[in-house]
């Protein structure tokens, strides 16, 4: 059985037992919530103990190593140029749609309230901020003066900000010294994806324990949000790929339709079943070296770009972020949304290459948004189908980025 269908039955298995046990004050229920819910919790410390070294370490061997691969130059900066803006399109545009949308689900706030527990048990306004803060502040707040202070109050932004400062850094140190540092950092990562690994099979569990008390303070209107969540987010990843993707492709890369549908279509089926563009990347430099594209573009821009460049990660993390607040009853004002588009952004960057990497990177964005990090836990029960459509938009967006740049020069 595999490692999806276990945490998908500890999802239903989670909701029918919190259904059963809501509105009850009985002895066995207590008992029950009292077990359970620490055990949700302890699973959600893993994933945030694994977030900051996981996130710095990818984010700096990305960036360090843009230049190892030589004869990037301009073609690199181009091709981060429009990385950053298709990521922030994607982003603000899910902000846009999914808030008024998500809107409409109606869920008794006194649940809502329940669901913040302890955080807001000294005050209901806990997980909101005391006042809106202003633009200066905003970015005053983002260049901490002790990073490891930051890190330490989970102030996400500012360790990704430093983390990208030292991995542009890094990239313009010398070839030797620099290897050198890409090897103990590339070193940290790959253990940190391990580790993360050996988590998630901890997940059936973990989903299990977060999923009984949310049903039993939610009732049946938890299950209505989580299907319309899993729905707007893949309807909004097709119709991105549909509307920007597709015709950016085709008009800034020079192809008809019909040859850029053929460039992507192996890749895209391999990552639609696998939920890996890691292993779709030998599909996709078959096809692109079959569609004429420069050797340089397809054997050097096109890996880079399925490790860094995620596309769908964009989405699924802000519509993610937009459902949690609406489900927890916390209203996110501009600077927050600012926020979250902004670490989305960075963050997707950070994307680690295994099944669910993208929800498990949405802590600096939930931290961003002062959103409770046990969401995570919700997000991934029921992530195996917005995966799918998400890994496939990441390579889509990999075979974009690839066609529409010109090959590096020597």
């Amino acid at each position: 059985m595999t490692l999806t269908i276990r945490v998908l039955i500890g999802l239903v298995a989670g909701f029918l037992l919190g259904l059963a046990l809501a509105g009850s004050s009985s002895p066995a229920a207590t008992m029950t919530l009292g077990i359970l819910t620490p055990v949700g919790t302890i699973f959600i410390n893993l994933i945030r103990m694994t977030v900051i070294p996981l996130v710095v370490s990818m984010l700096v061997a990305s960036l360090g190593a843009m230049t190892t691969s030589g004869g990037l130059g301009r073609t690199g900066g181009r091709a981060l140029v429009i990385s950053v803006g298709l990521l922030a399109i994607a982003a603000i545009g899910s902000v846009l749609i999914a808030e008024p949308i998500l809107a409409r689900i109606q869920i008794d706030q006194s649940a809502a309230l329940a669901l913040r527990g302890p955080l807001t048990a000294a005050s209901p306004s806990a997980l909101v901020p005391s006042g809106t803060p202003t633009v200066a502040t905003w970015f005053v707040d983002l260049v901490p003066q002790n990073v490891v202070k930051a890190a330490a109050d989970g102030a996400m932004l500012p360790v990704i900000l430093f983390a990208v400062m030292f991995g542009l850094a890094l990239a313009r140190v010398g070839d030797a010294k620099r290897d050198a540092v890409l090897r103990v950092v590339q070193g940290v990562a790959e253990t940190m994806q391990r580790i993360v690994v050996w988590i998630l099979a901890l997940a059936p569990i973990g989903v299990f324990a977060l999923a009984v008390p949310l049903a039993s303070r939610l009732g049946l209107a938890a299950a209505g949000a989580v299907v319309a969540y899993v729905a707007l987010v893949v309807a909004l990843t097709v119709a991105a790929v549909a509307l920007l993707l597709y015709p950016l492709g085709i008009l800034a890369g020079r192809m008809s339709a019909r040859a850029f549908a053929l460039l992507c279509a192996p890749s895209q089926a391999i990552a639609f079943a696998s939920r890996s563009s890691l292993a779709a990347l030998p599909a996709m430099v078959e096809s692109a070296e079959r569609a004429g594209l420069p050797p340089r573009s397809s054997r050097v821009v096109l890996p880079l770009a399925v490790s860094v460049f995620h596309f769908g990660a964009a989405i699924a993390q802000t519509v993610g972020v937009v459902f949690l607040a609406h489900l927890y009853g916390v209203t996110l004002t501009p600077a927050q949304f600012a926020s979250v588009v902004v670490a989305v952004v960075v963050a997707s960057f950070a994307v680690p290459g295994i099944p669910g990497g993208s929800i498990i990177v949405m802590v600096p964005v939930l931290a961003a948004a002062n959103l409770p990090i046990d969401g995570v836990g919700i997000l991934l029960a029921v992530d195996t189908i917005p995966d799918m459509f998400r890994t496939t938009a990441n390579v889509t967006g990999a075979m974009t980025l690839t066609a529409i740049l010109p090959s590096p020069q020597d």
